[in-house]
């Protein structure tokens, strides 16, 4: 299991709208191949900061799948008109066994 972390600036007064869209983008996530979860998290310090958080089963069911689908396009049409910035975009996996 992988999570992509996505750290995400957004515009100045545009928090709602994002978590709206975000929210509104949700099932394209579920509905992925691979996509085992998803959580948006803001920063305390820094409001405008986020970090998308998606659990996948390979990093290629986020990078190859789900990058090459309509259900990405659609996420990006919401979510996208917010962004301060591109997204800085990682994938991580757990070091600790349960």
């Amino acid at each position: 299991m992988f999570t992509e972390i996505a750290l995400i600036e957004i515009l100045p007064d545009s928090a709602e709208q994002f978590e709206k869209a975000v929210a509104e983008a949700v099932p394209f996530f579920l509905a992925a191949e691979g996509c085992d979860g998803i959580d948006l998290t803001r920063s305390v310090e820094h409001p405008s900061r986020y970090r998308l958080m998606v659990r996948w089963e390979t990093v290629e069911y986020h990078t190859v799948t789900f990058r090459g689908s309509a259900a990405f396009a659609r996420w990006r049409a919401l979510a996208g008109p917010y962004f301060a910035a591109p997204p800085q975009v990682e994938h991580v996996y757990s070091v600790l066994a349960p």
